[in-house]
């Protein structure tokens, strides 16, 4: 009986933990660049269930059965795949469009980010291309880390009246060059581990290599648009409604073994 109410607990908790990430992505419909993230349910291994005292039974006789052990959130990833363009009309708002990514040997196709600094020199990777200038005339994003050039340096562009190309050269409003936004190239995002605000990490030592100068990548810089979350609001509604109902199941049982419980001890057994 026990093991049916760590059974339950365990299927609660993984329905728990889908809800909160079905709601942070509902939560990030409007944010620019946001990639939703998506649950791996998994069942732990069964065990095999014998019975005890079996010395004068027939031999595997005293096989019982297998028995489920519950289930539980294995993993979030991120769905990398391209959210749709909106059209803003600011010089400061720049959507990177993915066209061809190569297929790593995964089976998984690659993802293009820009690439930004923050004020410890520590890169980090986005899909967010909401971005502004800062007192010191430099291009940075919403969380005032510096958007880096192919040389892995800060873009200067003194104002906001500043032209980006298709392909990411930066040229003043007297067409004066300043450089290449950087474009890395995920291989496998897999790789990538999200920490807020629309900034992604690697998980091991180093940086993306470049996806400029790459044959096998085709994409744009579109001034002007931004990228929208790839969030499906109506789907994340109906699975969030699923998740309720699977936790309200599963909570029914736990309090029908609870019940069971509650009688044995009270009434099972009594004198009298």
């Amino acid at each position: 009986m026990l093991r049916g109410i760590y059974g339950s607990a365990a299927a609660m908790i993984a329905q728990q933990q889908r809800q909160e990430m079905l709601t942070n992505n509902l939560a990030n419909v409007n944010t620019p660049g946001f990639k939703a993230d998506q649950a791996s349910l998994r069942s732990f291994p069964n065990m095999l269930i014998q019975a005890m005292n079996t010395s004068n039974m027939k031999p595997n006789s005293h096989v019982v059965g297998s028995l489920a052990t519950g289930s539980y959130l294995q993993e979030r990833t991120p769905n990398f795949l391209q959210g749709d363009l909106q059209q803003t009309g600011n010089n400061l708002d720049l959507a990177l469009l993915q066209g061809t990514v190569p297929v790593n040997e995964d089976g998984r196709q690659g993802a293009l980010f820009f690439t930004v600094q923050n004020g410890d020199g520590e890169v980090r990777y986005t899909r967010n291309g909401n971005l502004a200038v800062n007192g010191q005339g430099f291009l940075v994003n919403s969380q005032g880390f510096y958007v880096l050039n192919t040389a892995g340096q800060p873009i200067e562009v003194d104002n906001e009246e500043f032209r980006v190309d298709r392909e990411g050269f930066v040229f003043t409003e007297d067409e004066v060059p300043l450089g290449q936004i950087q474009v890395a190239l995920a291989q496998d995002p897999m790789l990538l581990v999200k920490e807020g605000d629309g900034l992604l990490r690697l998980t091991e030592e180093g940086v993306l290599p470049t996806a400029i100068g790459n044959g096998q990548v085709a994409y744009q810089i579109q001034q002007g648009f931004i990228e929208r979350s790839n969030v499906d609001s109506a789907q994340t509604m109906t699975e969030m409604m699923s998740a309720y109902r699977s936790f309200e199941a599963n909570q029914k049982v736990l309090q029908a073994y609870d019940r069971s419980l509650e009688k044995a001890v009270n009434e099972v057994g009594r004198i009298g």
